[in-house]
Formats: C-alpha cells, sequence, structure tokens
C-alpha cells in the first residue's frame, strides 16, 4: 500500500462542496471524497475586508490545526496570503480580513463549515499527513466544468482576472468524476 505524500483540499462556493484529493508516493492523484458545505456566507467573488462575510478565493497553505474551536474543531488557513495582501496594498485596502478557518457546525461569517463528522475525519487526515504537506484552493466555481467569463462582475476589482487564471491553471491537474 502506496503512502500519502499530499493532501489536496478544493474548496468550490457555488457548487458549495470540499474536495480531497490525496496524492500518493507514485504522484498518482486521486480523489477521495467530497463535502458539502453545511453553511456559506458572502457571494462569489474574492475577500476584500474584515467583516464583509466572503469566504476568501485562493491558495492557502494551513497554519494550525484548532482543537478547542468553538465549531467543535477548526483548520485555520494563511488567509490573506502574500496574493491577498499585495492586492490589498494595490487597491489601498487597510485590513483584508483574517481568521478565515474550514470548521465543523452549521454556520458561516467567512469560513468554510463542513459539518462535526467531517471536520473530523478532515482533521484526523490533516493531522496525520502534516499540515505541510496540504494545500487549499478556494474557487468560486468549479472551473474544471464552468468558463470563467460566465462568472465575473464588472464590480469586481480589476485584478480579478488574474486571480481566477491562475486558480483555473491549478484545478487543471485534478480531472472531474463524472
Amino acid at each position: 500500500m502506496q503512502k500519502i505524500k499530499k493532501l489536496f483540499l478544493l474548496a468550490f462556493k457555488k457548487e458549495m462542496v470540499l474536495e480531497v484529493w490525496i496524492e500518493l508516493e507514485s504522484g498518482e492523484r486521486l480523489k477521495k471524497i467530497s463535502y458539502p458545505f453545511t453553511a456559506f456566507s458572502g457571494s462569489l467573488g474574492p475577500k476584500l475586508c474584515e467583516g464583509d462575510k466572503q469566504i476568501p478565493e485562493g491558495i492557502y497553505q494551513i497554519e494550525y490545526l484548532n482543537p478547542n474551536s468553538k465549531y467543535h474543531l477548526s483548520i485555520k488557513l494563511n488567509y490573506p496570503n502574500d496574493f491577498d495582501k499585495k492586492k490589498s496594498i494595490l487597491d489601498n485596502r487597510l485590513n483584508p480580513g483574517s481568521d478565515i478557518f474550514i470548521h465543523g457546525g452549521a454556520e458561516s461569517v467567512g469560513c468554510i463549515a463542513i459539518g462535526d463528522e467531517a471536520i473530523e475525519q478532515l482533521y484526523a487526515l490533516v493531522s496525520d499527513i502534516g499540515k505541510e504537506s496540504v494545500t487549499v484552493c478556494i474557487a468560486p466555481i468549479d472551473f474544471r466544468v464552468t468558463e470563467v467569463e460566465e462568472l465575473i462582475n464588472p464590480n469586481f476589482p480589476v485584478w480579478v482576472n488574474e486571480l481566477y487564471d491562475s486558480l483555473k491553471l491549478f484545478l487543471k491537474q485534478f480531472k472531474t468524476i463524472n
């Protein structure tokens, strides 16, 4: 039996689903499981400021696992990442927000809620493989099956196409399963 080398968490806001993919030592990638969101806040589009209730969009790493979360268990993401910080400075936004988690329960004010049973499974998997071996991609839609042009909003920041192009490119490595 091959050992898991990496873990990829693909979150799609419109579809309200978190896909868990594993990469084996051989390099083969397999879709392990999908967890439906148990809550959603905000709308499609990037997170721009503290308190906007938006789930961010981008590629993130895990900062830490929180066993004492008020939402059962939680996994802290490194939002804002370098891209988010750079665009916040470009837009002259002083506070892009913070404290974004994947967690249990069924509430969201900018986080990804997947319920208690699902977060227990995901928390254990991340704990076993190590947070440094996990990449999280949060996209507004599943770009593997929907075109970017269908999403663009004239109120989005000018750099949103750059963000969506990077997400689309990242997601190409994960084949959809019908």
